[in-house]
């Protein structure tokens, strides 16, 4: 493969983590890689998504320890926010970042073009204000935005999407969350966690829609009993804004009819999902093949229906999650180079929300099994019971697996694992292991747990499915 300064093996549109992941990898490789990003490299997840807000909920978390330090015999004033400090330490942490992986792209001797690109065919990307790059391979990978919702304007002060909460000096006293997803419960959760009063709308029957109805009903409690208010089954109306407030109307199906109701505000947060950024991606005349919802069409080996020409990460309809992404890309570069990669099993992929409590899981819930006409054991254990989870304080929660039953009656593959408690998210690693290497009960519960620890729950479920169990 040649290369000369506008030419390159692989030329990739996008730098968030599909699109720098596929450069570092291929980089690698050794290929000769050019990463065009209109913005800075990170893209949304680090500076305007998932670095971001999983600091403010750190900030959140040390706020909660604080205000209850005196259930450790440890003597503090009422503990107050200064949102500005939290912001200027967000903005350090996404700096340093950023920083760092732009050096390690350079270290690679990445070639990073900064501007707004489109695929002109099949092996160039024209630069607006700089020219055309040609590439042996082009790679998609241009991410997503915000959705919002008719109606709802985003004016950064009364309608806000996550890009404006992450930018704000100073907290409102209440706010709306249109959206009971992921994102959703993540802003509602910290900003509970700071003192502002929090209602969650959500248009679907439960928080969470398609995480098991365990961890959601877990979650859905925890929220209640920390004061936030959670209305299911909503429709949204509209608002209608104020001097200083903003009164948002919705409707709901109760026993004696619809109802209308309405909830004034200091700031509404909508969090309905993302869309892909497929528009003006590509010019009309090479045909680039995109569905009705605006995401690229690929196979399983993330190739689009152009030659030479592959997308991956927010761009394509599969689950809009960083490490996917990652995942994506190296399936992308390893196809380029000719190794026949596996494709990512998408049925199989780690999944994290970092609300409190938090939850994390993989593989199948127990409806998901059930409707796929699997024949299934259930365990559950409960951190109620865990001996680390007493001692930090953090007891609410469950873990919960998933398998197959033999003929026997025993125990066979496990198909889910889903947690939801005091660091699921970190917790969730054997639990991933064990989906995807079709690991069975009677194979994990061979491992021995430290004790104390909370991952000592996820042993004794998985040990109870064998008939066996010690404390459950």
């Amino acid at each position: 493969m040649t290369t000369s300064s506008k030419t390159f093996d692989v030329v990739i549109l996008g730098g968030g983590p599909a699109g720098y992941g596929a450069a570092l990898y291929g980089a690698s490789a050794g290929l000769s890689i050019a990463l065009v990003e209109a913005s800075k490299v990170g893209g949304t997840c680090l500076h305007k998504g998932c670095v971001p807000a999983k600091e403010f909920l750190e900030t959140a978390a040390i706020y909660r320890s604080v205000s209850n330090a005196k259930t450790f015999g440890i003597e503090t004033s009422k503990p107050k926010i200064d949102f500005s400090i939290s912001q200027a330490r967000k903005q350090k942490v996404v700096d340093q970042l950023w920083k760092g992986l732009t050096g390690l792209l350079r270290k690679r001797k990445v070639t990073i073009i900064q501007g707004r690109g489109y695929l002109k065919n099949s092996n160039t990307v024209e630069v607006e204000g700089y020219g055309q790059l040609e590439g042996n391979y082009i790679i998609l990978a241009t991410g997503s935005d915000v959705r919002t919702l008719d109606g709802f304007e985003v004016d950064g002060r009364f309608v806000m999407t996550s890009d404006e909460v992450l930018s704000l000096e100073t907290l409102p006293s209440s706010v709306a969350v249109i959206g009971g997803g992921a994102i959703g419960c993540e802003f509602a959760s910290m900003m509970s966690d700071l003192g502002v009063k929090v209602t969650i709308l959500e248009a679907l029957p439960q928080l969470l829609t398609g995480v098991d109805a365990d961890v959601a009903q877990v979650l859905d409690r925890s929220f209640k009993k920390r004061g936030i208010e959670v209305k299911t089954g909503v429709r949204i109306q509209g608002h209608i804004p104020g001097a200083s407030t903003t009164k948002i109307s919705f409707s709901s199906n109760e026993t004696d009819g619809e109802k209308l109701h309405t909830l004034e505000v200091d700031t509404i947060i909508v969090s309905v999902g993302r869309k892909p950024n497929s528009e003006k991606i590509a010019s009309d005349q090479i045909g680039l093949e995109i569905d009705d919802r605006g995401f690229v069409v690929v196979d399983n080996k993330m190739r689009t229906n152009l030659e030479n020409v592959y997308a991956i990460g927010d761009l394509v309809p599969t689950a809009q999650l960083a490490h996917v992404g990652f995942a994506e890309a190296i399936v992308a570069i390893k196809e380029i180079l000719k190794e026949d990669p596996l494709p990512v099993n998408y049925s199989a992929v780690p999944w994290c929300i970092y609300s409190h409590p938090e939850v994390a899981f993989v593989g199948l819930s127990e409806d998901q099994a059930r409707n796929l006409g699997h024949d299934i054991l259930v365990s559950k254990h409960r951190f109620a019971g865990n001996s680390r989870a007493l001692i930090i304080g953090e007891s609410e929660g469950l873990v919960k697996v998933i398998s197959e039953r033999n003929y026997d009656g025993s125990a066979g593959k496990i198909l889910g694992v889903h947690l939801v408690g005091p660091w699921a998210t970190e917790l969730l690693g054997q639990g991933y292991l064990a989906v995807n290497w079709e690991a069975t009960p009677e194979e994990v519960s061979n491992f021995i747990q430290p004790h104390p620890t909370l991952s000592e729950a996820f042993g004794e479920t998985v040990m109870s499915l064998t008939g066996r169990g010690l404390h459950g």
